[in-house]
């Protein structure tokens, strides 16, 4: 799954300053806010709760609508939401988990006598690799 996608959402006006929100692209979605914000942050927590839950499924994950082809009702706009998939996984699945890997013993050895952080040496280059890959 590419890192960053980009998910129309229909903002509708509820009272002085509400919005309810709809997801063409999963039409049993809907979620609402008191404020833009609000609003904008609930649909992107939603957005990713869908696309994680579809992805972990195995799921096919649909192809965004174009935002300039989705029918509006009066008083309807739409918002895109950007969404980052490598963020959000960092936001909820922190839990850490053990690898064993190897390495030269002379590198350890270095590496150790100056006291580098394998753990955190080895997450850098991860995500440094994802993120190329994403591009």
């Amino acid at each position: 799954m590419l890192n960053k996608l980009y998910y129309p959402a229909v903002f509708s006006v509820e009272g002085e300053d509400g919005f309810g929100i709809r997801f063409p692209n999963f039409p049993d979605c809907a979620v609402s806010g008191d404020s833009m914000e609000t609003g904008y942050e609930r649909a992107s927590r939603v957005l990713g709760e869908i696309l994680e839950g579809l992805e972990t499924a195995g799921d096919m994950i649909p192809k965004p609508s174009m935002p300039q082809e989705i029918a509006l009702q009066k008083g309807e706009f739409v918002v895109v939401i950007e969404f980052d998939m490598l963020e959000y996984k960092k936001r909820t699945r922190s839990k850490a988990v053990k690898k064993t890997l190897s390495i030269p013993s002379w590198l350890n050895e270095e590496a150790t006598a100056v006291g580098v952080n394998f753990s955190q040496i080895l997450q850098d280059g991860l995500l440094r690799v994802l993120n190329e890959k994403s591009c």
